[in-house]
Formats: C-alpha cells, sequence, structure tokens
C-alpha cells in the first residue's frame, strides 16, 4: 500500500526537519551565482540546491513561474532539476498555485500528480477561491496516488487580506471569513488520517492568523506550508506563536535567505535554518 503524503512528511519532520528549502530562480539571483539568465542557468541553479539540500533537509518547492518564463526550455530544465531532487529522496513540492473548474483543474492535478508525469511533485500548491468543491477532483487524484496539496488559506502579501478577511454573510461560510471558511473545508478532508492528513493549507508566517479567524488549535493534523521566514520577515524563533499547536505539523519555507548565501555557503545556510527551526519548535 502506497504511504500517504502526510505520513512520509511526518517522516521527513523527524529524520531530517521542518525546512522546506525554495528553488527560486530570480533574475538577480542568478546573476550573482554567476548563471545566465536562460534555461540552461536555470538547470545549473536548481540542481546545485538540490545538491546542497541532500542529506541536509528534506524538502524542496521549485517556484514554477521562474521556469516557466523560459518556456519549454525552461520546462525541461525543471523536469531535470525534479528528476534529480527525486532520485536525491527529497520530496517535492511544486509550488504552481493552480486553480480552476472541472476538467481544467484535473488536468492540472493529473500534470503534477500522477505517478510517472514529466512534472511529477510529491504535492502542488492550489487556489481554492473559486471554492472548495471546485478542487475535488486534484484532491480526489492526490489522495489516491499518496500525493499531497497544499491549498491557499492566509497568504502573506498584504493586499491579499482584504478579500481573504471578508466576512461571508450567507451560505455555509456565513460569519466565516473567506480565509477561515476554505481552511474549515480542507481540514474535513484529513479528518480519517490518523496522524497528519495530506491535504494541507497555505498560511503565512507574517500575518495574525485571527484576524482571519483561524484558530491554530483547529488545524492540529491538518500540515501548513507555511511561506514569510527569513527574506520576508518572520523570525524563525516565532514558529510556536504563530502556529500554536499545529506547529508540530508546519513546514519552514525559506528561500531567498538561503539563496543569498551563493553556491558556496548555501549548505550551511540550509543547517543554520535547520537547527533554529529545531530550537523554535522545542521552546
Amino acid at each position: 500500500m502506497t504511504a500517504t503524503f502526510g505520513d512520509r512528511l511526518r517522516s521527513t519532520f523527524s529524520e531530517v526537519g521542518r525546512l522546506c528549502v525554495g528553488i527560486d530562480p530570480h533574475r538577480y539571483l542568478l546573476e550573482r551565482w554567476g548563471l545566465p539568465d536562460d534555461a540552461s542557468g536555470l538547470r545549473e541553479f536548481g540542481l546545485r540546491i538540490v545538491d546542497a539540500t541532500h542529506g541536509t533537509a528534506g524538502i524542496v518547492k521549485p517556484q514554477v513561474a521562474f521556469f516557466e518564463r523560459h518556456g519549454s526550455a525552461g520546462f525541461a530544465a525543471l523536469e531535470r532539476v525534479m528528476q534529480e531532487a527525486r532520485a536525491a529522496e527529497l520530496s517535492i513540492i511544486a509550488d504552481v498555485k493552480r486553480g480552476d473548474v472541472g476538467t481544467s483543474v484535473e488536468a492540472y492535478g493529473e500534470a503534477w500528480l500522477t505517478p510517472g508525469s514529466p512534472l511529477e511533485a510529491d504535492c502542488m500548491t492550489i487556489s481554492a477561491f473559486q471554492g472548495v468543491g471546485s478542487i475535488e477532483a486534484p484532491i480526489r487524484l492526490a489522495l489516491a496516488n499518496g500525493k499531497g496539496l497544499f491549498v491557499l488559506g492566509a497568504t502573506s502579501n498584504p493586499e491579499a487580506a482584504a478579500v481573504q478577511r471578508a466576512v461571508m454573510t450567507t451560505g455555509k461560510w456565513a460569519g466565516r471569513s473567506v480565509a477561515a471558511g476554505i481552511v474549515d473545508e480542507v481540514m474535513t478532508w484529513n479528518a480519517q488520517a490518523e496522524h497528519l492528513g495530506s491535504i494541507g493549507v497555505v498560511l503565512g508566517a507574517t500575518i495574525d492568523l485571527e484576524e482571519f479567524g483561524i484558530s491554530t488549535d483547529d488545524l492540529v493534523g491538518t500540515p501548513i506550508l507555511a511561506p514569510g521566514f527569513g527574506h520576508q520577515g518572520a523570525a524563525i524563533s516565532e514558529l510556536s506563536r504563530v502556529y500554536g499547536r499545529a506547529a508540530e505539523g508546519t513546514i519552514v519555507s525559506a528561500s531567498r535567505s538561503i539563496l543569498a548565501a551563493g553556491p558556496d555557503g548555501m549548505r550551511d545556510a540550509i543547517r543554520s535554518h535547520v537547527d533554529d527551526i529545531e530550537r523554535a519548535h522545542r521552546s
């Protein structure tokens, strides 16, 4: 029987920690690393990150947009990076933030969550702002294939707050914010999980979750992908304060705070982040 994504994630936490290293080939980082801003530079950038992460942390998260801007050659580079990450037994979160309805969103799920697909990842980020029901097909596909999803819930970008904190007046979310309603509905998919579920939420580390109507006590058992640490301003030492009891299932995502160390200093930066997360988790 295929292990669930939640079970594999729990094993990763216990073996190598909660850090997720972003593979974000910003133009300025490529230049700083002495790499060209083309598919070959992206491939080399990604492979160096995979190499530095292997044996140091357990999760990588390629930001697909940076590869997509180079068209088919960029996707070929991404496929190679993901292939090497799988060979290194790293968990891959495809940061694609796809969202749609019907067969379109199902096809997105098939692209990223089908075993043997050229773009196969362990999970993907996805948007449910067309309703959580709109992503039921990818959810079912993920669960059937031992994969996972991270559904955008309360994000760290300031311009999202007006929409995500808006309180619904009708329907099943009446009296709840949009973000809280999405999180509530996502959590129901984890009800049968013994420990950690496979359908998670994205909750930014730089926001006050209470202002979005979200209780971290309710999130125990639901995995959280937490961007916002490091370059975006959240301190890793605040992990338990921000996520409370749900910190047990929280992935700490960091990219620029690690990648700025360059190819020679990156492995030490990853180790430092892993140690900081472990200290924060114990506090």
